[in-house]
């Protein structure tokens, strides 16, 4: 996604978090009612640091409670801010141009929203520890499927956004043999197909310039575990020690959760960045799609299998089954593949059947007052 900088000049005090000609499009209505316009930079016990045209504020999410969890605000929103409130309200959210969704793990089955209005959803993997390829096809199939949308833009046309995945093997400079890293880069991008990969080290200065280059045109969200390098990286590109960083664990790696809270961070060199905590869960949240793309190869056998239902399992003429045969298809691949659409047609059912329920308990909700004001109707006329 390119930001429009044509009416919007570069010197408007939100550019640098970038504010564009079709964000104030967006925010027209609410100018006239004379609300102010910002980003929110970090969100913490229904709070939120919003940065507007007068300085950064705390302002409270009350005003905005959903009963969709999906539309709670979220770092990277953009939001309208009644300027002279006290306490100062976020009033509204603008649309999202695009999500990072997951799954809770929660019995609702609800999604939770890591990260709004991004351009680049970068995935880090520590090369400090054996590379888990399960967990990172699970980062990918979400990354492909996160939520995108349309906006109104300043010439009255309407646009489609979509975040664009990265691979950062972080750490490279502890895998100094280059045939062996190159090795581990060709691993990745055999189960990452169109995704570029890049490693990365904030020792050596390694991909960071190249890494910079590319976050530099939006706004970027780093995702990974604990320990993957995400809040060192942070501060290598912002050239100074913001995010406070803890030494991984030398027997698995693993950190301790360095940063606690998503955070919203201007790039000295151009772009906007979110760091977030280490994941330990990435439940899959309508991915079908996303897991369609990061297993394309075996979408694409399956279009050549006897049977058009076939199962992969026994069926005769099976182009999947004859792939594992004759090794061009890893049966760790198939295994996944199953794995992620199984749990994200389980997902998709708690889904459903939660929407259902709640739907039916609006109906009686309703159906309750319209009978009491039926009897107090009543009871006036008699």
């Amino acid at each position: 996604m390119s930001f429009s900088t044509s009416q919007t000049s570069p010197s408007h005090p939100l550019a640098p978090y970038g504010w564009d000609d079709d964000w104030a499009c967006a925010f027209t209505p609410y100018a006239e009612q004379g609300l102010l316009p910002g980003r929110v930079v970090r969100v913490d016990r229904g709070q939120c640091d919003v940065v507007t045209p007068r300085g950064t504020l705390r302002a409270d999410t009350a005003f905005v409670v959903p009963r969709d969890p999906m539309r709670i605000v979220c770092t990277g929103d953009w939001v309208a801010v009644d300027p002279d409130g006290d306490p100062q309200f976020v009033r509204t959210l603008l649309p999202r141009r695009t999500a990072f969704v997951r799954s809770t793990s929660s019995q609702r089955s609800e999604g939770q929203v890591l990260a709004t209005n991004i351009d680049h959803i970068v995935i880090c993997v520590s090369l400090a520890v054996e590379l888990d390829l399960g967990r990172l096809e699970r980062f990918l199939a979400l990354a492909m499927s996160s939520t995108a949308g349309d906006a109104l833009l300043g010439d009255g046309t309407r646009t489609e956004y979509e975040a664009q995945p990265l691979v950062l093997l972080t750490k490279a400079d502890l895998v100094p043999d280059p045939t062996t890293l190159s090795h581990l880069v060709e691993d990745i991008e055999r189960i990452a197909p169109g995704v570029q990969v890049l490693p990365v080290s904030s020792a050596t200065g390694e991909g960071v310039d190249v890494f910079g280059a590319i976050v530099g045109g939006g706004t970027s969200v780093l995702l990974g575990t604990s320990g993957a390098g995400k809040s060192t990286l942070a501060n290598t590109l912002l050239g100074q020690d913001v995010m406070h960083v803890q030494a991984a664990r030398e027997v698995d790696g693993k950190g301790r959760h360095t940063t606690t809270t998503r955070n919203l961070l201007v790039l000295p060199g151009g772009g906007v960045l979110i760091d977030t905590p280490g994941l330990r869960g990435v439940g899959l949240w309508d991915a079908e799609a996303g897991v369609g793309q990061v297993f394309s190869e075996i979408e694409d056998l399956a279009r050549q299998c006897r049977f058009h239902d076939c199962a992969h399992e026994s069926e005769p003429g099976c182009a999947v089954l004859g792939a594992i045969e004759d090794g061009s298809l890893a049966e760790r691949r198939l295994d996944s593949y199953r794995k992620l659409l199984r749990e994200n047609l389980r997902i998709a059912a708690k889904t459903d059947a939660r929407l259902r329920s709640e739907t039916l308990r609006e109906w009686k909700r309703r159906g309750a007052q319209g009978k009491a004001a039926m009897e107090l109707k009543r009871g006036r006329t008699r």
